[in-house]
Order: structure tokens, then C-alpha cells, then sequence
């Protein structure tokens, strides 16, 4: 089962008669593609206009790495910039988990302003599922040594104390953790159970430009494990926050 493909269609109120009626084809072969059929490109292109998602999000096996060379097994998508993955994308990723969401980053302030990302958050620990995020430490100095590489300077800072506000409300929920952490961050992370999105951080350019691997664990899930044990290592350093719920 295509299940970004289902939630996609989902999310856009787009049943499979609905999609079949503006494609011009059987309700049947709607099913096929949700049963894993990959459609021709042509409709391929059609159907990512329709939903508003990327093409290789909705099927991971179209990424590779160049001419006459397949994708690692665990490597589903790769994104030229954090920009680049829309919020159905977003919304797909954390809707899957069914017992664990992780988040990684400085600030993740692009997740915790967009009202709809931090309900759903809301809405899957409410259903048991663990919700940990981790940012930078406001206080510490690899934060504002990241201000610096991205220009912005004290603007850094603000970005968290910003994200924990908006994101108050939700801090406040059993099962959801904040910690803060003081350590060089590489990349940022965003969990969904056994999908994992990496956005790679590069001297002098944001976040929001740098490029996101997009991982599932599998049997030989080499280079996802190895992110995991880096994100467990900055959980297991950081340090827990006490949250205003009057905050926002």
C-alpha cells in the first residue's frame, strides 16, 4: 500500500473516484497505484500537481544517484534544499508514526510556526505516540557560533526562544519531551518511526537551503542507524527545559 500516496489524497479531500475523474481514468487503476502500481510520468506529474508533493515522495523509488546506479535500499528521496519538501510532505512523514517522533535541530522554528505540523504532533501523542524534540540551547555557545556562520547573530537565539513559544502548548502534553542541547550540530534530524529526514548544515548557508536525505530503516539501514545513534547521544547530553504554558 502507497500510504504517502493515500494520506496525500486524503489531506487534499480527493477520494479515488475524485482523482480518477480529473485524470481521466478507471477508479481501478487509482487502486492499482495505491496498491504500489507506479503510474507513467506524465500522470506521474499530473497526480504531484494535483496533491501538492513531490514526485519522489510519493514514490521513493524513482531517486537515484546517477546514471546507472541505484539508490541505496534505505535512501527514499533526496531534496536540493529543506525549501523543497512541501508541507503535505511534512504532514505525511509525521502522520505514518505510530510510536515514535524525534526532532533535532537549533531551532526547527519553520515546524513549530506552522499551526497544522504542531497539532498533528499534538494528535499523535495523544494516541501514545512519543514525541521528543531537541534544540539548541539559547545560553550555549554552539548556538551562537551557528548565528554567526548563518550571519545572523543573536537572531539564532531568538529563533529558539521563538520555537519554544510557539510550541508551548504542546511541551505541555504527556508524552511530549523538550530538551536543549550545547553541541555542534552537523545536520538536523526529523523522525517518523523507521523514516528519517536529514538536512545537512553548511558553512554560511541556512538550513531552510541546505540539502535533506530522506531515510527508512530496513535489514542493511547503515547510514540510518548511525544518525539514529548521533541523535540519541545529543538526547542522552542534553538537558531538560521547564516550559511557560502562558508563554504564547
Amino acid at each position: 500500500m502507497n500510504e504517502v500516496l493515500r494520506r496525500a489524497m486524503f489531506d487534499a479531500q480527493l477520494t479515488e473516484v475524485d482523482l480518477s475523474a480529473r485524470l481521466a481514468v478507471d477508479p481501478k487503476t487509482v487502486r492499482n497505484w495505491l496498491k504500489g502500481q507506479m503510474p507513467h510520468p506524465q500522470t506521474r506529474a499530473a497526480i504531484t500537481r494535483l496533491l501538492g508533493i513531490e514526485e519522489t515522495a510519493l514514490w521513493p523509488s524513482l531517486c537515484t544517484l546517477g546514471a546507472g546506479r541505484e539508490r541505496p535500499s534505505e535512501l527514499a528521496a533526496v531534496y536540493p534544499r529543506r525549501m523543497a519538501i512541501s508541507q503535505q510532505s511534512w504532514l505525511a512523514l509525521f502522520s505514518a508514526a505510530q510510536s515514535e517522533i524525534g526532532v533535532l535541530a537549533y531551532s526547527a522554528l519553520f515546524l513549530a510556526e506552522d499551526a497544522r505540523l504542531v497539532g498533528l504532533l499534538g494528535q499523535k501523542a495523544a494516541q501514545g505516540v512519543r514525541v521528543r524534540i531537541a534544540l539548541g540551547d539559547p545560553e550555549g555557545r554552539n548556538v551562537d557560533r551557528r548565528g554567526v556562520e548563518e550571519e545572523i547573530g543573536e537572531a539564532m537565539s531568538m529563533k529558539i526562544r521563538n520555537a519554544i513559544a510557539w510550541l508551548s502548548l504542546l511541551l505541555q502534553q504527556d508524552g511530549v519531551e523538550l530538551r536543549l542541547h550545547d553541541t555542534v550540530l552537523y545536520n538536523s534530524m526529523y523522525r517518523s518511526d523507521d523514516q528519517l529526514l536529514v538536512n545537512q548544515h553548511a558553512f554560511g548557508i541556512p538550513a531552510a537551503q541546505s540539502p535533506v536525505y530522506h531515510f527508512r530503516d530496513g535489514v542493511d539501514s547503515e547510514m540510518f542507524r548511525s544518525y539514529l545513534t548521533s541523535f540519541e547521544r545529543i538526547w542522552t547530553l542534553g538537558r531538560a527545559a521547564a516550559v511557560d504554558a502562558g508563554s504564547r
